[in-house]
């Protein structure tokens, strides 16, 4: 389960912005949707990922982020010995909700279709 609760502290402040990307960049890749997100490759590496908050607000006791993720992904091949793929990391990007409940900080990513 994905908790949030540095920035469920600073909501309303101006370090906000600062405290989720950080926040979330600490996350586990593997608790986002980044593969469902991929565009350009078919897997996501294990290179640390970027958050960009996009927009914030509140309601229904929830905090509601909407954030873009980057990240790299590369074009698996099929690992044999002779295989002349170069393995090259591709930029990917994805847009996310991160719904935030506001009594307890926990947190549900949706990837978003944009």
């Amino acid at each position: 389960m994905i908790r949030l609760p540095k920035s469920l502290n600073a909501w309303g402040t101006a370090a906000f912005k600062d405290v989720f990307s950080q926040e979330v960049a600490q996350l586990d890749a593997a608790e986002l949707p980044l593969q469902q997100g991929l565009a350009r490759s078919s897997h996501v590496t294990e290179r640390p990922f970027q958050a960009m908050l996009i927009s914030a607000s509140e309601g229904a006791g929830l905090l509601r982020v909407k954030a873009g993720i980057f990240y790299t992904g590369i074009i698996a091949g099929c690992s044999c010995a002779d295989d002349p793929t170069p393995i090259d990391e591709l930029n990917e990007y994805c847009v996310v909700q991160f719904d935030i409940d506001s009594a307890t900080a926990a947190a549900t990513v949706t990837l978003l279709a944009e």
